[in-house]
């Protein structure tokens, strides 16, 4: 059985290069393959390999203070679902462009937890009254096979479009409770708070994306399945790959000293 894990974690990072060369090192020597961004923003992971040796990988990169608290997804799949290793340095680990967006120089946008939101889904609006808007910060393509039930799907290719595409909602959404979602959350991170800084002033975000829902609350208001960065290609509500091999997922801290012998 074969470990994924899919990771991001916004710090500062003033060696990039060296620490995507150790990374590489450590994923090389292990035999792990996936994808790995470093930008001096902070790490962008998806790595899969044996249990014990993604446990190992996990370990050393705690043992470095700025990523020990680390949150990653886990999940389990018959084969390996990357042709090969990447590790790349990168002026940001989610391109936006965006330099109102940026969570190392702001506050964390607020959250809204899954059950929340599944109770305003039913509701029609959140705890105000407002009526409820959800806005899908990902690209069509993902889109395509799956979002919320009457979600607003923008008419992008590129994350970087989102803003221009969204200025033309600014009026139809001015009196609604918004929460921007994505995949894992690390483009709602930066998108909520460009948000919240141009014309969306109580915008929030799905805490931990569309697959943190999945994990608690199924797929309660959601239709079709969440599009993922590998070849089992999309995850259904239960977070079965819905063109690969079957696989179980959960959500859980990384714990510096325990975290090698969960994968074993």
């Amino acid at each position: 059985m074969i470990e994924n894990i899919a990771a991001y974690h916004f710090v500062r990072i003033d060696d990039p290069a060296a620490v995507a060369a150790r990374l590489r090192d450590w994923a090389e020597s292990l035999e792990l393959r996936g994808t790995v961004l470093v930008a001096p923003e902070g790490l962008n992971l998806f790595l899969a390999g044996a249990p014990s040796s993604i446990g190992e990988w996990l370990r050393s990169l705690c043992e470095d203070e700025r990523f020990a608290d680390i949150q990653v997804k886990f999940s389990r799949s018959e084969t390996v679902p990357f042709a090969k290793l990447k590790v790349k340095t990168k002026r940001e680990i989610i391109a936006f462009r965006r330099e109102d967006a940026s969570p190392l120089d702001a506050p964390r946008a607020p959250a809204v937890s899954p059950s929340e939101l599944r109770r305003w889904i039913a509701q029609g609006h959140d705890d105000r009254g407002r009526r409820l808007a959800l806005v899908d910060t990902r690209n069509r393509e993902e889109t395509d096979h799956g979002s919320f039930a009457d979600a607003l799907l923008l008419p992008i290719d590129n994350f970087t479009e989102l803003p221009a595409a969204l200025d033309a909602h600014r009026e139809a959404l001015a009196d609604a409770a918004v929460v921007g979602f994505c995949t894992g959350g690390i483009r709602c991170e930066k998108a909520v708070l460009w948000m919240r800084a141009n014309g969306f002033p109580d915008a929030l975000q799905l805490d931990g994306g569309i697959l943190g829902y999945f994990e608690r609350e199924g797929g309660a208001g959601y239709r079709g399945d969440c599009f993922v960065f590998d070849d089992r290609v999309a995850l259904d509500p239960d977070l079965r790959p819905t063109y690969g091999a079957r696989a179980s997922s959960v959500d859980m801290p990384v714990e510096p000293p325990a975290v090698a012998s969960h994968g074993a």
